[in-house]
């Protein structure tokens, strides 16, 4: 089960599409047709994907990052230490945060599977600036997972961008938050970022997994 929500997570955070570009008008269809597209494309390339396990950095990047609000989230994960964080090393956290994803989602796609997931159908989001986008995974011979993919509407842009998943109750940005919180306090922000930074560059393995967000992260 954990390894499905942690798919999930990769298939959401963790977009550039090969003809067109997905429009991020309407969550509902954004979430659907982008998670459609980097399974297709990863189930294409399994072939090279073997060979060169990093291409899966290169989909990441591709398909699904374009689509993610990565600022926004690595702010979130910050949570209340933002308030005693100069903005010099903010500004060197946020690219890191953002490869430190790539890297990590990367990684969940040795995980996929051909897995059947389910979207919850598009429906009006009126004055919402951030909905929860329902999915179920479905696995045979296992218990359907319910998973909510939180989406957030830029107010400048007014386009919407995924920022966290929500799996079993559990925020994976709030869980991330609590495994980094006091160790910005102790250390300072400058560490966490060095120690992202060389995660990030981890290559990808099928059979040396690197850290997967939501895992202990220190």
């Amino acid at each position: 089960m954990k390894k499905l929500t942690t798919l999930l997570l990769g298939a959401l955070f963790s977009f550039q599409v090969f003809a067109t570009e997905v429009s991020k008008e309407d969550p509902y269809t954004m979430i659907e047709e982008v998670a459609n597209i980097t399974f297709t494309r990863v189930a294409n390339s399994q072939s090279e994907i073997r060979a060169n396990p990093n291409m899966l950095k290169d989909v990441v990047r591709e398909e699904l990052i374009p689509y993610v609000d990565y600022r926004y989230a690595a702010l979130k994960v910050l949570g209340t230490n933002l308030k005693t964080i100069n903005k010099k090393d903010l500004n060197a956290f946020i690219p890191v945060f953002k490869e430190y994803l790539i890297t990590s989602y990367g990684q969940v796609f040795t995980l996929y599977n051909n897995q059947e997931v389910r979207f919850e159908p598009p429906k009006p989001t009126g004055n919402k600036k951030i909905v929860a986008v329902q999915t179920l995974v479905l696995e045979q011979g296992r218990e359907p997972i319910s998973i909510a993919f939180k989406v957030r509407k830029n107010r400048k842009t007014n386009e919407w961008r995924a920022f966290d998943m929500i799996a079993e109750g559990v925020s994976l940005l709030d869980s991330k938050q609590a495994e980094l919180s006091s160790l910005i306090r102790q250390k300072g922000l400058p560490y966490v970022t060095q120690i992202l930074s060389e995660k990030s560059e981890q290559d990808i393995s099928f059979s040396n997994p690197v850290e997967i967000p939501g895992q202990n992260a220190n």
